[in-house]
């Protein structure tokens, strides 16, 4: 599974979207790099954004919903790549 390629995007530029969360209008502040993930994930797993952040809002607990989303798209890649080399991820260096 390839993971998304950065784009040239100013990293200090958050941009803002609005989203339907369990059918109430927010918004949310992320990366570009993470919105396209967020787009990503719910296209290969069949889905709309909203669905998919409705998702994560269920399962949240105490992290704020921006926190969650970025948790949920690094745990979904790392998954993928677990799934693809389960003994290839290798502590980072510290």
């Amino acid at each position: 599974m390839a993971l998304p390629r950065p784009r040239s995007h100013d990293p200090s530029s958050l941009p803002i979207r609005n989203i339907v969360v369990g059918g109430h209008r927010t918004s949310v502040r992320l990366e570009a790099l993470m919105w396209e993930s967020l787009r990503d994930i719910a296209r290969r797993r069949g889905i709309g954004v909203n669905e998919l952040v409705t998702e994560i809002d269920s399962r949240r607990g105490t992290l704020g919903l921006t926190a969650a989303i970025r948790v949920y798209i690094v745990e979904f890649y790392r998954r993928a790549l677990d799934a693809e080399r389960p003994a290839a991820r290798e502590p980072l260096p510290a």
